[in-house]
């Protein structure tokens, strides 16, 4: 039975991850859910338990290096093993920097909290236990960890380090056989957009991107759990984000256009 941890379990995502790793594998995978929300986990730990699969509810503040840790140590006194981290918690933000008052900048920080130094410490805690067995690690990055967005300046910062910490791993746990997948989403169909930081850093409640065509969780959560069983280095999800990425290479300032384009109007830079 592989054991596998998944922070931001409660919903979006990190839920869907958790409901189709219970339906695909049932009795033969243990699920242990983090996240902050005690009673959404308990909802998601419920339908996962209803195909067979063993569940552990952790809450978790990822944003706290002392819970991260205490995630992994609860993980391994109930399953013994860890054969998966799926590092999966994050939030969003929204705000043109030049909007952002000098006093308010210190949301920025607590964005990389909880985006970067969450994985890094649930990382750093069960590495030991992923190197015993060969696990696997995911970091959920996006899109914006490849291309900065206008109006990202902070989610943008705090998913490039992410990128940069999980590229030097992969290196690092080469030779131990783990292996370190990034999945970079694009505009993803859940709340997590609406929860974001605005410039005050409170929850901004709307989106700042056109969504016209945003991926559904239920694809997206498809791909990254895909990618980690085929234990590939990357997940880079959409045409438009496959295309952009190597574009950004050639015409650097034609992907600036089509980032500024994927604005809405009253939330361009003025």
């Amino acid at each position: 039975m592989k054991t596998i941890v998944i922070t931001g379990a409660s919903d979006g995502i990190g839920a869907e991850m958790a409901r189709q790793l219970a339906q695909t594998h049932g009795t033969q995978v243990a699920l242990v859910l983090a996240a902050r929300n005690e009673a959404l986990l308990q909802q998601v730990a419920g339908q996962c338990a209803a195909h067979g699969a063993q569940t552990l509810v952790v809450k978790t503040d990822v944003s706290q290096q002392a819970q991260c840790r205490q995630l992994i140590t609860a993980t391994v006194e109930k399953f013994g093993r860890i054969d998966a981290l799926i590092n999966n918690a994050g939030m969003s933000a929204q705000a043109l920097f030049a909007d952002v008052k000098a006093q308010d900048l210190g949301w920025y920080e607590d964005l990389m909290r909880v985006n970067l130094w969450g994985s890094v410490w649930c990382t750093h805690a069960a590495l030991p236990h992923l190197k015993a067995v060969r696990g696997s690690i995911v970091a959920v990055s996006s899109l914006a960890g490849l291309i900065g967005v206008p109006g990202r300046t902070a989610y943008s910062a705090t998913k490039f380090a992410m990128t940069g910490f999980f590229e030097a791993l992969r290196a690092e746990l080469k030779v131990a056989g783990v292996s370190v997948t990034t999945a970079y989403p694009g505009v993803v169909a859940t709340q997590t957009r609406y929860r974001g930081f605005n410039a005050a850093g409170v929850a901004a409640g709307a989106s700042g991107l056109k969504e016209d065509d945003a991926m559904s969780v239920e694809e997206c959560a498809r791909l990254i759990l895909d990618g980690m069983a085929q234990r590939r280095r990357e997940v880079v999800m959409s045409r438009k984000g496959k295309i952009g990425r190597f574009m950004k290479l050639l015409v650097p300032g034609i992907v600036e256009n089509m980032a500024l384009a994927a604005l809405k109007d009253n939330v361009k830079p003025h």
